[in-house]
Formats: structure tokens, sequence, C-alpha cells
């Protein structure tokens, strides 16, 4: 069974209502990024980034997978699909993909800020005082500025090993992540979807590129009828 690997961002969950994470004046939902997404921001005020994500993830009981999704989680039906997402929300899980890797982290779930290998399932909301099993204080299991990204090795051996590469909902424009599709075999084709395609360094070494230039859920339409025909 032929591999495909997806590469997905926030421009796929905004179809959903999902606002994207930061905005071009490094704010997210009119928080500066560096107060809500770093590890310095948790140390200097960490009731602040507790009700920020808390808030976030309230938010995903209220939003649905949309139909890029669904048409990602269909492929599974014809091939052996990674999706590897920069995306911390569960759409892609509940639009039915089984092989998704969180380079960013999840939402849904919490870890101990004393060993950042215990983790565990979070649907409410995390409060000061909220103890892990090994007695520290539970944290969002987010990746944060200032901190390793420990799935990034995963996602790009799953770069690796694809036949096929799909890029929707990101312009892999940011490292460490914009790195990824550097791994790809040189012939294999790669789709890039993007209503407002910007062709990075990576992409733009690419010799079999295809760019279609719509939002997600037409852009997974198109893909989709091209590698299943009817």
């Amino acid at each position: 069974m032929k591999k495909i690997t997806v590469l997905t961002g926030a421009g796929v969950s905004a179809e959903s209502g999902i606002n994207t994470f930061r905005d071009s004046g490094g704010l997210w939902e009119n928080h500066d990024v560096m107060e809500v997404a770093s590890i310095d921001g948790w140390r200097a005020n960490p009731n602040l980034v507790l009700d920020f994500y808390n808030q976030r993830r309230r938010r995903l009981y209220e939003v649905r997978p949309n139909a890029a999704h669904e048409y990602v989680a269909k492929l599974e039906e014809h091939f052996d699909v990674v999706v590897v997402t920069q995306n911390i929300d569960n759409l892609h899980e509940r639009a039915g993909s089984t092989n998704v890797i969180h380079l960013h982290g999840e939402l849904n779930k919490a870890r101990s800020v004393l060993n950042e290998n215990l983790i565990v399932e979070c649907e409410k909301d995390i409060l000061l005082g909220d103890l892990a099993s090994d007695g520290g204080q539970l944290r969002p299991h987010i990746v944060w500025f200032g901190e390793m990204v420990p799935l990034l090795e995963v996602g790009a051996q799953a770069v690796m090993e694809a036949d096929h590469v799909i890029i929707v909902g990101t312009s892999l424009q940011v490292y460490p992540a914009a790195g990824l599709v550097g791994y790809a075999r040189p012939e294999i084709p790669i789709a890039y979807i993007d209503p407002n395609p910007a062709i990075s360094y990576e992409l733009n070494r690419a010799s079999n590129l295809t760019v279609i230039p719509k939002v997600a859920t037409e852009g997974m339409h198109e893909v989709y009828k091209e590698l299943i025909p009817v």
C-alpha cells in the first residue's frame, strides 16, 4: 500500500471556525504570543496561560471537522496515511484519521511540569493546584516557544517514507516545521494547497510540485479526486 504523508496547519481548521495561531502582529486571540505560548510566559503568569488554553479547549466542543479533515481521513481507505500537523486541536482524529502526529502538542491532553512524558487526557479546565500523579502541577501538553519539538524527527521520518506528500493549511514558512518537506524524496509528487501560496525555499527545490491555490476544503476535494478517480 502506498504511503501518503499530509502536512497540515491552521488553514485546515480555520474553515471549522478555529482562529489561526497568530496574525501578522504577533497576536493570538488578542494576546501577545509570547505571553501565552512561551515557556517564559508560563513561568511569569501561569494563571493567564492556563486560562488561555482552557478557553481554547472549550472551543473544541463548539466546532466540528470540515470537509478537508474528512477528505484526509478518507484517504486511509486507499493508502497508508500519516498526518503531521502543527495544529493542537483534535479535528483530524474526530474526522477519522488514525495516525496523527501533533508537532506542537494537543489541547485535549495535559502533562506534569516535572516529567514531560507523564501525559494524561484532559477534557476539562486545568487550574493551579491540579496535580499529576507525580505531584507536579499539570500544564497544557503544548510545545511552547523556548521548548524542543520532540516529535519533529518522527514527522521527518514520515515524510522520508512517503510516496506522496500533501501540504494543506500551512505555508511551511516557519522552522522547524518548514524543514519537513525537505526530507521528501526528490521524485515524489507534492501537492501544495493554499489560497495564497508562498513558495518556500524547501518547496522551491521540489521537482514534482503541484500548487493548488484554493482553500483547504476545495483543495483537498481536488486532490482526493485526483488520487482516487471515480
